[in-house]
């Protein structure tokens, strides 16, 4: 089996800062869930852009890596990929490289999402190709001490998420409120201009509420709006909590 090339030289530039998106921004990651791929996509992504229009908050929308161009293509709202490999374009069969992204209009991308992680090489190197882009990276972390030595990179946005609490009923605002407050202390020490958002159970206005009393700078969502039975009620209850 071939193995992803390695980045010819993974060191960041002495800045790996990137373009910001907005704060408080909320940031939705559809994932592969059947009901938002393809034409599902498209749909969610136009009742986000006007949802996030009318509450006047920042939004951004990670779909599948399929439903990237054709998304874009709208021009409703900003796109980022929900992974991108520190490769070239050309010979890289299988890979996303962000000139991929920037061929189809995309953003930016999340990178080191728990159900898509990196080694620390792999997230700098990644980090430091979407700034020299002029991309924007989300950044994930699991806890506050990974918050925190990622935020060294100084990327845009840090997102913690416990993975115990992603796709559960548990907020992390609610649950583990201190690794709200823990992550925002270590990301600003190290990186003032770093916005931390933050992500794992979230799914109403009162979640949202606390996180940004906690010091959050916004969130990051998947299954509460992707798996809702009706997304735009689910966008605008979360909504209602900026």
């Amino acid at each position: 089996m071939r193995s992803a090339p390695a980045p010819s030289d993974p060191r960041p530039p002495p800045s790996t800062e990137g373009p910001s998106l907005g704060a408080p921004l909320f940031v939705l990651n559809l994932k592969t869930f059947p009901a938002v791929l393809g034409a599902g996509a498209l749909e969610i992504a136009r009742q986000f852009a006007d949802a996030g229009r009318t509450a006047g908050v920042a939004v951004a929308l990670a779909p599948a890596a399929s439903d990237l161009a054709s998304v874009a293509q709208l021009g409703a709202l900003p796109v980022l990929a929900q992974h991108v490999d520190a490769v070239d374009t050309g010979p890289t069969t299988g890979f996303l490289p962000v000139g991929a992204l920037i061929a189809d209009g995309v953003r930016g991308s999340l990178v080191n999402h728990s159900e898509h992680p990196l080694s620390r090489v792999a997230i700098r190197a990644v980090t430091s190709r979407l700034a020299v882009a002029g991309l924007t990276a989300v950044v994930c972390a699991r806890d506050a001490r990974v918050a925190g030595s990622l935020a060294r990179l100084r990327p845009p946005y840090v997102a913690v998420e416990p993975p115990e609490l992603i796709g559960g009923d548990r907020a992390v605002s609610t649950a583990k409120p201190e690794v709200i407050v823990r992550s925002v202390e270590a990301v600003r020490s190290v990186s003032p201009a770093t916005r931390l958002l933050c992500g794992a159970g979230i799914r109403g206005r009162t979640d949202v509420r606390r996180a940004l009393e906690l010091g959050a700078d916004g969130i990051l969502v998947a299954s509460a709006v992707a798996l809702a039975p009706r997304p735009r009620e689910a966008l605008v209850e979360l909504l209602s909590g900026f």
